[in-house]
């Protein structure tokens, strides 16, 4: 009954929270993404149990350093078995030292993330930038790509650009996507799971329209047919 393009995150404090959110769900996700939270406690121990139990997996580490680090890391990551996506920074030297690290695991998909998805125009200048949110990700969807990156983190706002630019096998993974019938939280640049798709999203990233509903299987699957 899961649509295997629908990434519910595990944005829980404890495996124990994580795991009974997982059998709420039930049929309803296959797809779930690990995040620094639950990093902090028992993320892998619960990445490698979801992967066994025939889960697919979206590490969101979001990994920036210097590129022998990512390297490293990346390396380390690819030999557990465990991860489906991995999330780094989309600068050039983080982004080709996770291919690198990445090595013959081919079945691990590197993303560049290009702006978060909470931020707006305001606070990217607050940050110092001189590109506005449109132009600061088409260049690093274009950088992704010379990376040898397989896809990228992007708003639904910049899905079809994501999508014209990469090509029909590139991975465009959207977060902030919010149905009509709940909060947009502290998204900035929200869409519907409909609109994300139509924009040429590959995959969709939600969380507490379903995590926090009185019945998250039911807001799951809520989705799901909005997606169909």
């Amino acid at each position: 009954m899961s649509d295997p393009r629908l990434i519910l995150p595990l944005d829980l404090p404890t495996r124990a929270e994580a795991e009974a959110m997982v059998d709420r769900l039930g049929d309803a996700v296959s797809f779930y993404k690990i995040g620094l939270q639950l990093l902090a406690t028992e993320g892998m121990a619960m990445a490698k149990a979801l992967k066994a139990s025939g889960r697919s997996l979206f590490l969101d580490w979001k990994l920036h350093d210097i590129g022998a680090t990512v390297e490293k890391a990346t390396a380390a990551i690819a030999a557990t078995g465990t991860c489906d996506l991995l999330t780094v920074h989309a600068e050039p030297q983080v982004m080709q030292a996770a291919v690198k690290g990445r090595g013959g695991a081919s079945e691990v998909k590197i993303l560049g993330v290009t702006v978060l998805t909470s931020l707006s125009e305001d606070d990217l200048k607050d940050l110092g930038y001189g590109l506005g949110v449109a132009a600061l990700v088409e260049r690093r969807i274009r950088q992704a790509i010379d990376a040898g990156a397989d896809g990228v983190v992007a708003s639904p706002h910049e899905a079809a650009l994501a999508r014209r630019i990469g090509g029909p096998d590139f991975l465009v993974v959207t977060p902030g996507v919010r149905p009509d019938w709940s909060g947009k939280d502290d998204q900035a640049r929200a869409s519907t799971p409909a609109a994300a798709l139509k924009n040429g999203a590959s995959h969709l990233v939600c969380g507490r329209p379903i995590t926090a509903a009185p019945n998250p299987r039911e807001a799951a699957l809520r989705i799901v047919q909005e997606m169909a």
